[in-house]
């Protein structure tokens, strides 16, 4: 706590118990609850305050003094609901406090309320004399709303987590200190062994002499939590006994393969202590020597991987006690040497505090109440120059590594992807909490385009994904569909919800919103179809040839293959100039050999389809690529049937471009979206595929009969015509028997034979 802070509430405490005191219209019981949270409160220990100054407020909702002080202590817990008090105490009252002012602009600042907070501390600075020393230190916390509001509206691509309720309690948890297998948490808590039991009991009783400390709160003591998985972690175990001592105890750093703890102790002002794993316990803590521990406060330090060198806080060297980063290497008989300073660059007038180093000895992370901090302390990195054998000038983390409160004890995860730290903020569980930071990762989108109308692909489609950073810059990412399958894959950032519009040959389809998760890892995989409101009515696309698919291990045609090869047949027949090639393609669940062969055999089947429905074999051309030419990664179920096809290719000499084809004569028939061609000479007729029987009569006279069994796998379709031509089709398990009579007495017939 800062000076002027402290200033503050002793004033005001002073203030407030001479205002309880003069107040003969309070209640007997209610002058004994006010006064006896006043007296906590001075104390600094706000914990056992509130409960009395809420029984007093229960009674009198309106008492500005006691709005005001509980507006202060709940300053550390809920940083809203202080804002509610003192505002309230504030429009009760205007002037509750001389320094009313001051706290305002203290509460909105922690509530991210920053030109408020500085309209606030200029009033108040306004009361001051010239001389008055507090001036100095308002200037600095304007400068802090300031900093804070440019950290604020540049926000980083930074998903921040709380570790979560087992690990976090109402009390303040610090210090994570991670094993080299990521698998071991050491932190520091203030809670009663992770209770939730309260120190001091609203009646004023203390639970535990021996456990409290002067604020009123628990004793630090090291903890230790067990990985489950991911997201989980088992319920800590107090490491008391040897490492916890009497006062305060702190983890700090494992090293030398986690065989060794450094720890904080609060003996002789605050000192650092190593211990050795013995077993699964740790032996009886050392301290480090004179040159590291001194007379004045120690609170943090870190040892590099090679034991060699240690950075430590102390506030030895200062002058206002105020902490700063030193140095110390290891002499040749293998203690701890003189410490050096860290220099101007990194140390400030203020507390800098919590070294710690990349792996690779780079990167320097520290804490600061200097610099141009958001607020309390804020997380700091500055890089090694090799070249002037110095530390280089620090940089802010930035929001929302850094809030407006304290934000410490910045550590690496042990593969350098995720950061740990401690942190005031709102939404927490207590005080301070323990968070995992993680930068936000790309994730990879990928899937089809298809017509809202039939389902079908639509190739040649351009998707743009537009969306903005953390800090509204624009993002734009885009793909074209593929020809056949219809896909797209693009890698966009994740954690927002982008805006894609889907356009085709320059004309805007529809634009929507699709929400893309937060991935914090570089293997997020998402599939999104994109269905919409489109319908191709050039003869080029009508007459596009679409691949065809098959089960697995197998060259037996679908009846929807059938469908599409009478299409591809009459695309054919309508562009006499066309020659094809039939290629046949395999997932990759076989041998190449054998995909080869199974490969030929699903070109021959749509071969033989199409010769026997009148197209010539010199028109046609059969490859197999086996499972060489996949359209998509055989990684899934839904991958692999794309891949299990039959495509047709129009052959162009070298030199040629893709013809503009005529579309097929339309032919009339009733409107559905389930239906059966017959194929006859000259007559194209769609029916209904529904189980039972009907009858339709079409324009031109021809009357249909349609029967379907129940399964709908055994279609028989009659058809007779105003010339008494005549057909029957029938279509069962994918193969057809068709016979057909035109007007002048020709037949024709069409019979496939799958297997």
């Amino acid at each position: 706590m800062d000076n002027l802070v402290r200033r503050l509430l002793k004033a005001s405490c002073a203030f407030a118990l001479t205002a309880a005191m003069a107040q003969p219209a309070l209640a007997q019981s209610t002058r004994k609850q006010l006064k006896a949270a006043n007296k906590y409160f001075s104390q600094e220990n706000y914990r056992a305050s509130l409960p009395l100054y809420e029984q007093v407020l229960a009674k009198e909702p309106n008492n500005a003094q006691a709005l005001f002080r509980a507006g202060i202590a709940y300053m550390s817990f809920d940083k809203e609901k202080a804002s509610d008090y003192i505002y309230k105490a504030q429009r009760l009252k205007k002037n509750v406090s001389k320094d009313v002012e001051y706290w305002l602009g203290r509460v909105d600042h922690l509530n991210y309320n920053f030109d408020e907070a500085i309209s606030h501390f200029q009033a108040y600075n306004a009361t001051l004399k010239s001389k008055d020393t507090r001036k100095k230190e308002l200037a600095q916390l304007i400068q802090h709303s300031k900093n804070a509001k440019v950290q604020f509206n540049s926000p980083k691509d930074i998903f921040v987590k709380n570790l979560g309720p087992t690990i976090n309690t109402q009390w303040s948890e610090h210090s994570p200190v991670i094993s080299n297998d990521d698998k071991v948490l050491l932190f520091t808590s203030r809670s009663d062994n992770m209770s939730n039991a309260p120190a001091v009991n609203p009646d004023g009783k203390v639970n535990d002499k021996n456990k409290i400390a002067a604020d009123g709160q628990y004793y630090e003591n090291i903890y230790e939590a067990k990985r489950i998985d991911d997201e989980n972690w088992e319920k800590p175990r107090s490491l008391s006994g040897v490492l916890n001592g009497k006062g305060h105890d702190a983890s700090i750093q494992v090293f030398d393969n986690d065989t060794k703890l450094l720890m904080y102790r609060n003996d002789e002002n605050g000192d650092i202590l190593y211990s050795e794993k013995s077993g699964t316990d740790w032996t009886e803590p050392k301290k480090l020597n004179k040159n590291i521990n001194t007379s004045g406060f120690e609170s943090d330090a870190y040892i590099t991987p090679d034991g060699l060198t240690i950075y430590f806080s102390t506030s030895k060297y200062s002058e206002d006690n105020t902490l700063d980063i030193y140095t110390s290497t290891r002499q040749p008989g293998g203690d701890w040497g003189p410490a050096k300073t860290l220099g101007n660059a990194v140390n400030t007038v203020y507390d800098d505090d919590s070294p710690y180093l990349s792996k690779d000895g780079k990167t320097l992370y520290f804490s600061s109440r200097g610099h141009n901090t958001m607020g309390g302390y804020d997380i700091f990195k500055s890089d090694w120059d090799s070249v002037g054998r110095k530390w280089g000038r620090p940089e802010n983390m930035g929001y929302p590594i850094n809030t407006p409160d304290d934000d410490t004890y910045y550590r690496l995860s042990p593969d350098g992807s995720y950061a740990y730290l401690s942190s005031y903020r709102i939404g927490g569980y207590g005080e301070k909490d323990i968070y995992t930071i993680n930068y936000i990762k790309n994730a990879i989108i990928r899937g089809r385009v298809l017509s809202m109308k039939d389902s079908t692909v639509i190739p040649g489609v351009q998707l743009v994904f537009s969306g903005t950073q953390a800090d509204k810059t624009a993002l734009s990412y885009n793909d074209v569909t593929k020809p056949v399958t219809g896909d797209y894959q693009v890698s966009v950032l994740s954690g927002r919800t982008y805006q894609v519009a889907v356009s085709k040959d320059g004309k805007n389809i529809e634009t929507q919103e699709f929400p893309v998760p937060i991935s914090t890892n570089d293997s997020t995989t998402i599939t999104k179809d994109f269905y919409v409101p489109y319908v191709d009515t050039s003869g080029t696309n009508f007459a596009q040839l679409k691949p065809i698919y098959f089960d697995t291990d197998k060259y037996k045609l679908r009846p929807e293959s059938i469908t599409e090869l009478n299409r591809i047949s009459e695309v054919l027949k309508a562009n006499p100039g066309i020659n094809i090639s039939i290629e046949g393609n395999c997932d990759s669940r076989n041998t190449d050999e054998y995909n080869i062969v199974l490969g030929q055999n699903r070109a021959d089947v749509a071969y033989n389809y199409l010769k026997k429905s009148g197209i010539a074999e010199t028109r046609m051309v059969t490859v197999s690529y086996g499972e060489r030419r996949p359209v998509a990664a055989n990684d899934s179920p839904e991958n692999m049937q794309l891949n299990r096809r039959t495509d047709f290719r129009v052959i162009l000499k070298e030199g040629e471009t893709m013809p503009n084809m005529t579309a097929p004569a339309p032919t009339s028939g009733a409107n559905s979206t389930n239906s059966t061609n017959s194929s006859t000479t000259g007559t194209r007729t769609t029916v209904p595929l529904q189980p039972g029987k009907s009858k339709a009569k079409l324009p031109d006279g021809t009357k249909v009969k349609t029967k379907v069994d129940e399964d709908s796998d055994k279609v028989k379709v009659k058809t007779k015509g105003p010339n008494d031509e005549k057909s029957k089709t029938v279509t069962k398990d994918g193969t057809i028997d068709s016979k057909a009579k035109d007007a002048d007495g020709s037949k024709t017939k069409v019979k496939t034979d799958n297997d």
